[in-house]
């Protein structure tokens, strides 16, 4: 802690999250592409002691290293992208889906040897109930090797950084490691790999490798369970490999970063709740790859790897992480607040809502501008959370503000105000809208209860009926007399 009691993290010192606009990361992997068919189940089959899946709707995303090159995107990075498609359906239907990000420039591949790598998931809420994998994982014959290698020969030029996305899915062989390696070392350029073998050797060349602790155990034949073992497994596969760094991520206990001739940097998770780790992997190794590429020192590129990793793993499926996520968890480190993953974009908090819904839970929402928090506000809110089982802040933002307001408001910007309202404990989520009304959020979210203070009356709160209709409930909360915003910025003005 600092003289005045804030946590003091490099990362504020170090992080311009505007240098990533003007860095390209190549990334080289297994494409896949990834398919859910929701539904509902309602009854089991009378031809076998199976469930029957009603299907209600179809989405597919890019996934495998095509991900890690989406969270690249998200981040405010370009990615260039190179893998192998089958000649079907669903190798157009990935690069149709790739197309659609203009921070990812795709060469992919067609192979007519194989299919696209797919993996069809078949959900009921929030249940797999099965997932059927497309897929060819013998590794790739000599010509498509050698037009793999020659592709990333030709944009090299052009990139800061490049990754190895190895799903085992047969495009990350030996001779394409050896080829990529090679040619990386002659334009000067680091190679960070996510490995999936059993044997690191196989990565020389490499300059990092970020495992998890299964697969550092599995390649070391060491446990790598608490940090003294990773400290041994980390050592070993440095030594046996001639690999500098490894990168090992172990879930709920952190990450251990080893560097030859360097001492061990254990990090500590950064996660506040786990509710997905889908995907995680690819999120840290697309951080780790743009922060190493900004020019930050290893271990500092590493402590940005974490941070992002933890904002990852506290939203619903293969979700990314972005700049405000980033900014968001930063602030709120720096006055020592756990709660980074409470701020979030809408498409977020959906997938949030989602989760709390499929585990029983009431969800309240309230709104306002809360520039600065008064015992009014902390009153209200606590009232609020006491009615529900997770609540909802909807903040205007300072644009927002300034139209309800004026010109001279909000005092603190929204970034601010979010994250003062996500340190308290009453707050389960913080939304930053643009509209002068929240009528729009609560109508994507749909709350089970609207909260509003009891100077409104029921036909004035924005949304009343709305959540009405579809069977909520709104609840009016009677305020703390002698507090306001506007009346504290009065007086301010008249002790200055």
């Amino acid at each position: 802690m600092t003289e005045s009691g804030l946590h003091h993290d490099p990362l504020l010192d170090r992080l311009d999250l505007t240098r990533f606009q003007q860095l390209r990361i190549l990334v080289v992997g297994d494409v896949m592409l990834d398919r859910y068919v929701d539904g509902s189940v309602e009854r089991m089959s009378p031809e076998a002691p199976v469930a029957v899946l009603r299907a209600e709707g179809e989405r597919s995303m890019a996934g495998g290293a095509a991900n890690v090159a989406r969270n690249i995107a998200a981040l405010g990075g370009q990615a260039i992208l190179i893998g192998l498609v089958g000649l079907d359906e669903d190798g157009a239907a990935l690069s149709s889906a790739l197309r659609t990000d203009p921070g990812i420039e795709a060469h992919l591949i067609e192979d007519a040897a194989r299919p696209t790598t797919t993996k069809t998931r078949f959900v009921a809420g929030r249940q797999q109930l099965l997932r059927v994998d497309h897929e060819k994982s013998t590794p790739a014959n000599r010509p498509m090797e050698q037009a793999l290698i020659a592709a990333v020969q030709s944009v090299l030029s052009r990139v800061h950084l490049v990754i190895l996305s190895d799903y085992a899915k047969g495009v990350v062989t030996d001779r394409v490691i050896a080829g990529v390696a090679a040619a990386a070392k002659a334009a000067g350029k680091i190679v960070i790999a996510d490995p999936k073998s059993r044997d690191f050797r196989r990565y020389h060349g490499v300059d990092l490798l970020t495992p998890n602790r299964h697969e550092a155990a599995v390649a070391a034949g060491i446990a790598c369970g608490n940090e003294a073992e990773a400290v041994m497994t980390g050592t070993h596969l440095v030594e046996q490999t001639g690999i500098p760094s490894l990168l090992i991520t172990r879930g709920e206990q952190g990450m251990t970063l080893m560097r030859k001739g360097r001492a061990p940097l254990h990090l500590p998770a950064d996660a506040r709740e786990v509710f997905d780790v889908s995907g995680a992997g690819d999120t840290v190794i697309a951080s780790l790859g743009l922060a190493l590429a900004a020019g930050l020192e290893m271990d500092i590129a590493a402590r940005f790897a974490n941070l992002c990793g933890g904002i990852v793993v506290g939203k619903v499926g293969t979700a990314l992480v972005h700049p405000a996520d980033v900014t968001g968890a930063l602030h709120a480190r720096a006055i020592g607040i756990s709660s980074n993953a409470k701020i979030m974009t809408l498409p977020q908090a959906l997938g949030q809502v989602e989760h709390w819904r499929a585990t029983g839970a009431r969800v309240g929402f309230t709104n306002g501008c809360f520039d600065l928090i008064h015992p009014g506000h902390v009153t209200l809110l606590a009232k609020s959370r006491a009615a529900c089982d997770r609540l909802i802040v909807g903040l205007n933002s300072d644009a927002s503000v300034r139209r309800l307001k004026g010109a001279d408001r909000p005092v603190q910007d929204e970034q601010m105000r979010a994250t003062v309202l996500a340190a308290l404990a009453s707050v389960d989520m913080v939304v930053i809208f643009e509209e002068d009304t929240p009528l729009k959020l609560i109508e994507a979210l749909r709350p089970d209860l609207l909260v509003k203070g009891a100077d409104y009356r029921l036909d004035q709160v924005v949304g009343g009926d709305v959540v009405q209709a579809y069977g909520g409930k709104v609840l009016l909360i009677d305020l703390v007399a002698g507090h306001s915003t506007t009346a504290t910025i009065q007086r301010l003005g008249r002790n200055q």
